[in-house]
């Protein structure tokens, strides 16, 4: 409890030393619903440095000890919370109503075997779940930052992580290649008679599916299937300290990402939290609330989510919004991780009926636009993903606060992607790809995130560190000599450009769905599709009045003349973006002219005034 108690004292000096802003009443902040919000996501090492002091974490030594490298792709590049608080008008200029920042909890500088090692810039690898990085800053900065982005309008999400910690652990068996393949409860079980010195090991204890404290009171010994140590001057390094104990870690070896290993394996060696304990689960929530109670966070997006029980997430989720509504915050925002790209939200949304997650960030989302615009599939790929926002938890009206997105830190960008299913692309093309692919992600059902880059039409090389460049001026020369859609990169200049093509097209939606809520809030019914690229069109509604407005897209590259299905009490058609003809072509049918990658957005008017539109 010493370190809450620290983490509460520091939130109050910030509090208290913090510059008084009022600009947007907080009440109206956190009484927006998750559903509508318009979600940027920033990796705070790769944003913008404001304090060149913190570099290096308060750390002596080479890059090796200070994680400290600008130079490498892999190593701490100096952005920091100060840097970020200095940018939140550029990102509110952008149209963003919330703030998605990667992780900012303590972590272990550097990790990995001699001569591939690298640094813990990114924030999964975590030592104390109490205090920020200090390459990041201070406690008493992320409650700055929050309070500047609630000024402002902005939510503030916070990723978190409780499937595992920063890799301390170690075992004493290794295989002959050097490494830890997962071993499986069937091979190494938690009980054996006799164990290696002729004694019971864990006698009486009846398996990791009773969570019960009387249960997990008989695992005593967790030499079960390695034997797990902590190297010496590491005793101590985790906070709080109940994460220092082996005992709280499921000791199985590396997972391979399948079976059984994707919930019980050390993910890529970092120590697997055995959450399926009491105490583990206990301490977990414990941690995370005194985040929400002590700095007035409006989110969590949660890492790993598919690789933690579902009996975790059960216990935990209530705990988060029962503590948030006691802090007077009624529509805290939770999102899981469940890293899986297909264009189906069938396996996704299981986690919103047994594990109890109200959202997860929509993979489906991201797999059917890819599919559609990358790979060379019929729009009826995007109707079918549509079709399933009946299989989550709360229907259809539950899929209107799911985050799409079309690019994240660990998969690339959507341009990279593209780029890898289209190789020989043209520039001019990709950007008209991926302005389409943005027009979808900003008017389709969905709360969108825009990724820290895109806007400024960053071009990575591809996934995990090649998808991490710097938004201020880079010394990285893999960052360096990347294209840029709509634009040209220049060493020694940031990129927070609000001129920027894509900027701009998003600056505009944003406007867009500000304005009409129907495309933030509103209703999806799927109006046109094919088997092959051509057209695809909603119609989305006006939670309010009912209205309707059509949104249609050409996923071909050549022009189409198509016709689309609206309500059948439309007659005219006032074009919000791109072009929509004048009038219906007759009772519940319009014919649309785009262009190649075009897209149009028009609200649908009766021809008597107080006529509504039908479905």
């Amino acid at each position: 409890m010493k370190a809450f108690a620290r983490l509460a004292a520091l939130a109050a000096l910030a509090a208290a030393s913090a510059p008084a802003r009022a600009d947007v009443p907080l009440d109206s902040v956190r009484a927006r619903p998750a559903a509508g919000e318009l979600i940027y996501f920033l990796l705070p090492d790769r944003f913008e440095n404001g304090d060149s002091a913190n570099d290096r974490g308060g750390l002596n030594g080479d890059r090796l000890k200070t994680g400290f490298d600008p130079a490498s792709k892999s190593f701490y590049h100096g952005g920091d919370l100060k840097g970020l608080i200095s940018r939140l008008d550029y990102i509110k200029g952008l149209g963003a109503t919330a703030v998605w920042v990667g992780p900012v909890f303590k972590n272990k500088p550097v990790q990995g075997a001699p001569g591939q090692e690298s640094a813990g810039y990114h924030g999964y690898w975590i030592t104390d779940f109490t205090r920020v990085d200090p390459h990041f800053g201070t406690n008493a900065d992320f409650k700055a930052l929050v309070d500047a982005a609630h000024s402002r309008g902005l939510k503030v999400y916070m990723d978190i992580i409780a499937n595992h910690t920063a890799d301390v652990i170690q075992y004493r068996e290794r295989d002959a290649a050097g490494g830890f393949p997962y071993r499986s409860r069937a091979d190494y079980p938690y009980s054996r008679r006799p164990g290696p010195s002729g004694e019971a090991i864990n006698a009486g204890f009846a398996g990791d599916q009773d969570s019960s404290a009387a249960n997990f009171a008989k695992l005593t010994d967790p030499t079960f299937a390695y034997t797990p140590f902590v190297p010496a001057g590491e005793e101590h390094v985790k906070v709080p300290e109940w994460l220092n104990d082996p005992a709280f870690y499921h000791n199985r070896g590396d997972t391979t990402f399948t079976g059984e290993s994707a919930r019980f394996g050390d993910f890529v060696g970092l120590d697997d939290l055995f959450t399926e304990h009491p105490r583990v689960r206990e301490g977990m929530i414990a941690i995370y609330r005194q985040w929400i109670e002590n700095f007035g966070i409006d989110g969590y997006r949660i890492d790993t989510a598919r690789h933690v029980d579902a009996g975790f997430w059960q216990a935990f989720i209530p705990a988060m919004l029962e503590t948030a509504h006691a802090r007077g915050i009624p529509n805290f925002t939770i999102f899981g991780e469940v890293a899986r790209e297909e264009p189906s939200n069938g396996y996704i949304a299981q986690y919103t009926r047994r594990d109890g997650y109200p959202a997860v960030l929509d993979f489906a989302f991201e797999a059917s636009v890819r599919a559609a615009l990358g790979q060379g599939r019929g729009t009826n790929v995007l109707a079918e993903l549509f079709d399933g926002d009946v299989l989550y938890e709360g229907g259809e009206q539950a899929a209107l606060a799911m985050p799409t997105f079309l690019g994240n830190h660990d998969m690339g960008r959507f341009s990279s992607l593209i780029r890898h299913d289209r190789p020989g692309i043209s520039q001019t093309e990709l950007e008209s790809r991926v302005r389409l692919a943005h027009v979808m992600l900003l008017t389709l059902r969905g709360s969108p995130v825009i990724y820290y880059g895109d806007e400024q039409g960053f071009v990575g090389d591809g996934n995990d560190t090649d998808a991490r460049e710097d938004m201020f001026a880079s010394q990285t020369a893999s960052y360096l000599d990347n294209p840029v859609l709509d634009a040209t990169r220049s060493a020694g200049f940031g990129h927070f450009d609000p001129a920027h093509p894509f900027y701009r097209l998003i600056h505009e939606l944003a406007a867009l769905r500000a304005t009409h809520a129907a495309l933030a809030r509103g209703r999806q019914v799927v109006r046109g599709y094919s088997e092959k690229p051509g057209l695809f069109s909603v119609s989305r509604f006006d939670p309010a009045t009912g209205a309707e407005y059509l949104i249609a897209f050409n996923t071909s590259d050549v022009p189409i003349h198509a016709a689309s299905v609206v309500g059948t009490s439309a007659e005219i058609l006032e074009t919000l973006y791109g072009t929509c003809p004048a009038r219906v072509s007759a009772p519940g049918s319009i014919m649309l002219d785009l262009p190649a990658f075009g897209s149009a957005v028009c609200r649908l008017l009766p021809s008597s005034p107080g006529t509504q539109t039908t479905r």
